[in-house]
């Protein structure tokens, strides 16, 4: 159960909205916009914020925003209509963890809140050894098992936290990113599932009987690929270089990163997150290949 802040002006959406989230056990407040969103958040911090992003008086990114210049520890999930792209977009930038688009909420803002707040909570259990730590480099070699993600991302996260780049919020941002990247190297990459194919396999899943996503994990060539995965992480620098053994895609189809914004918010979620999380994305020739870093605010870089 978590603690959850839900900024949002319809009493139409606020009804559902409220209703999805009790249901999973989590105790809710509602403000009316994100002004009375700032407010009750200064008196008592929510575990995470669910947000509209046009509101009245302040809208969602400018509830990011203020909550970026206090330095709040709260994570915030945006909920974003048609038409609130370049919004979502820019409030990413600034420093929100997550964003829907309202077509996606009933499906998946409780795995969207769970995940969040999971990668918040990484524990760190090596935090006093890292914080002497001056560079540090990792090489993997992982095959196509979802469980293996996880670990990898808390380890990631672990580092990136006892080096004092980041506060929370940001070290669980780094982490999605890591997270969606090896993702799509699993499912995409390796197994060569499409977005669609994801959705429809759990649709139509039968007790008893093998989903798509299943038997690709257990069949050649896609049980037999891997995920070579590195990071080099210093004091002002951090890159992670995940390549999967799929057939890759053109690359060339990929939007610019000022084009970003305008991908379809459901489509391209998963991309816009990363490059609004991380400050240089690229992709090798191939396709199969992608490289992110994240500088902090004192590189001389």
């Amino acid at each position: 159960m978590a603690r959850v802040l839900l900024a949002e002006d319809s009493p139409t959406q606020v009804v559902m909205l409220k209703a999805l989230l009790e249901e999973d056990s989590h105790e809710v407040e509602v403000a009316a916009d994100g002004a009375i969103a700032l407010d009750m958040i200064e008196k008592d911090i929510p575990d995470i914020v669910v947000t509209d992003m046009q509101m009245p008086n302040l809208d969602g990114l400018g509830l990011v925003q203020q909550l970026q210049r206090r330095q709040s520890p709260v994570p915030v999930i945006l909920i974003a209509a048609e038409g609130s792209e370049k919004l979502a977009y820019q409030a990413l930038k600034v420093g929100a963890a997550c964003y829907l688009p309202k077509s996606a909420v009933d499906d998946s803002l409780l795995d969207s809140i769970d995940r969040v707040l999971s990668l918040m909570e990484t524990e760190m259990s090596y935090k006093n050894l890292i914080e002497h730590l001056d560079y540090n480099e990792y090489q993997f070699t992982l095959d196509s098992k979802p469980a293996l993600i996880d670990p990898l991302v808390n380890l990631m996260q672990q580092v990136a936290g006892g080096l004092h780049l980041c506060d929370d919020v940001e070290r669980a941002r780094i982490g999605m990113a890591v997270q969606q990247a090896l993702l799509n190297a699993m499912f995409h990459g390796n197994l060569e599932l499409s977005r669609q194919q994801m959705l429809d396999d759990e649709e139509i899943a039968v007790e008893g009987e093998a989903s798509l996503v299943e038997s690709r994990l257990n069949e050649s060539p896609y049980a037999d690929r891997k995920i070579h995965f590195r990071a080099n992480l210093g004091l002002h620098r951090l890159e992670f270089i995940i390549r999967d053994e799929g057939n890759g895609f053109d690359t060339s189809e990929l939007p610019s990163a000022e084009e970003a914004e305008d991908l379809d918010i459901e489509g391209g979620r998963g991309l816009v997150m990363i490059r609004s999380f991380m400050d240089e994305v690229s992709f090798n020739e191939k396709g199969n290949e992608i490289t992110m870093v994240k500088r902090t605010n004192d590189s001389a870089e």
